[in-house]
């Protein structure tokens, strides 16, 4: 958790839940969930399972399941997750990227033996 007044720089990896209420800027952060609290400030890339934005969060996130973004929430520049929800009020400036399922590759239809001319 960091506090609000607190600013905290640097790479955070493998950690359960991180909170922000102060500002965060990270070059990589890898965490199983995220929550931004209104006036909290995350700036960097993160890669999550859940994010709840309720603050700002500017650079990349990821969200491999759930992006929720609160009434008080702004996600500026790339964010990619599987599921989106925006309440009335929350800013998305930028480029939302959905992930979704890879597409099974269907295998070719076998071709008939070419028959013997006699």
């Amino acid at each position: 958790m960091v506090g609000r007044g607190i600013s905290v720089q640097g790479t955070v990896q493998d950690a359960e839940r991180l909170v922000v209420e102060g500002t965060v800027e990270a070059s990589m952060i890898r965490a199983t969930e995220l929550s931004i609290a209104p006036g909290g400030v995350f700036k960097g890339e993160v890669e999550v399972d859940d994010a709840e934005i309720a603050g700002t969060i500017d650079g990349t996130l990821v969200a491999k399941s759930a992006l929720v973004v609160r009434a008080t929430g702004r996600v500026l520049g790339t964010a990619r997750c599987r599921r989106l929800q925006v309440e009335d009020g929350g800013q998305i400036t930028g480029r939302i990227e959905m992930i979704t399922e890879a597409a099974p590759v269907p295998e070719p239809a076998p071709r008939p033996a070419a028959e013997a001319v006699s």
